[in-house]
């Protein structure tokens, strides 16, 4: 299964498994077989135009130029202040997209009804050096999109970064952020996350906000670190999938999940109802592993992995490693609850750290999100 780096772009945009709520196959998918909407027929579907505006601050934003913008970003520039609307025609959009915290209350609508069609993509890595020649971006500065506003809801978006290690055979920053999330009261549904090390970061404008973050019907794909962060986020129905490392000769080729939740927060990562697979050979990945940051060594990372069903790629024996020996994974806030698959088998039980059922009833969407009830709009 070795793809070329052209491919392995291809596949990135192209990749089917949304989920099996979407009904969408779950394997890979060839690049350049998948048929792409008619050019001229209704670009935003049932959401309007620009000459039949759904509300004021509704806009419009569609590569062939039949919207109000052809980017994402001018549309967002914008769109300054609370409540605005954007939708998003079918189409490739090759941009950085950066929403400030005072652009609270938006949401984005792919016009398609398969996120597949609509997706925002851009190739920095943390190793990439910035053009004015300051340095490196960073892994933050690396994200595709990064939203700091708090009450963002995006519907049937991909958000990808397509940066691929193959290309860059010498770079020593490979992280490459799909999107890095930081406010309050963030939902995504059937949407698509697409990288490799660090594609969805879920974390927080700063140290003591506990950002809530919800997370339905959506896939995400990667190899080290793919989810990771320290909001509060639930996972619920989401399909993760982890890929296949040519680079590599053996295990481990990575991890799901990296953690970084404030000691404070008594609220992590919850994974729920939601299933991990693989192309990579059985028992090369990693469940979770810790992260504490430099920044924060106060961090107790918390996972909560329940009713999943974990794939052959997941290693069943040492599903949890360490990121740095100085923290264990041991000593941190990793749970198990009810999940199924081969991924999940119990053979060595101090390697897989379980809730009671008692326990299991403070770890569900509605204890992780209060009063904010993003799942009862959007059935």
């Amino acid at each position: 299964m070795h793809r070329s780096a052209l491919s392995r772009r291809g596949f990135l945009l192209t990749t089917a498994g949304a989920g099996a709520a979407l009904g969408l196959a779950a394997g890979p998918a060839v690049a350049g077989t998948r048929p792409r909407p008619h050019p001229h027929r209704r670009p935003f579907g049932r959401y309007g135009s620009p000459a039949a505006r759904r509300t004021p601050r509704t806009l419009y934003v569609d590569p062939h130029g039949r919207g109000d913008f052809t980017s994402v970003q001018a549309a967002v520039t914008a769109a300054e202040g609370p409540g605005w609307t954007l939708v998003l025609a079918p189409g490739t959009y090759r941009e950085t997209v950066s929403v400030d915290a005072d652009r609270t209350g938006a949401t984005w609508i792919g016009a398609a009804e398969d996120p597949r069609d609509t997706v925002i993509v851009y190739d920095n890595a943390a190793g990439t050096p910035k053009p004015d020649g300051s340095g490196t971006y960073g892994t933050s500065g690396s994200a595709t999109t990064t939203v700091r506003a708090d009450g963002f809801t995006a519907r049937r978006i991909t958000f990808a970064n397509d940066w691929l290690r193959a290309d860059n055979p010498d770079f020593t920053g490979t992280q490459a952020v799909a999107i890095k999330v930081q406010g309050d009261r963030s939902a995504f549904h059937h949407c698509r996350f697409l990288g490799h090390q660090d594609t969805l970061y879920a974390d927080t404008r700063d140290l003591g906000l506990f950002a809530r973050q919800y997370y339905a019907d959506c896939y995400v794909e990667g190899d080290v670190d793919f989810v990771f962060g320290r909001a509060t986020a639930v996972y619920e129905r989401c399909h993760f999938r982890t890929l296949l490392r040519t680079d590599l000769s053996g295990a481990p080729h990575g991890f799901v999940f990296a953690p970084s939740t404030a000691g404070a927060n008594p609220r992590g990562y919850l994974v729920t109802r939601g299933r991990i697979s693989s192309e990579a050979p059985d028992g090369y990945y990693k469940l979770a592993r810790p992260w504490v940051p430099s920044s924060d060594t106060t961090a107790r990372p918390m996972l909560t992995v329940r009713e999943t069903h974990l794939g052959a790629g997941i290693d069943a024996v040492q599903p949890y490693a360490n990121m740095r020996d100085a923290y264990p994974w041991q000593e941190q806030r990793f749970r198990e609850y009810r999940n199924t698959g081969p991924g999940a088998a119990v053979t060595v039980p101090e390697n897989r750290p379980r809730l009671t059922r008692a326990e299991a009833a403070s770890h569900t969407r509605e204890a992780y999100l209060g009063d904010w009830r993003p799942y009862d709009r959007h059935r």
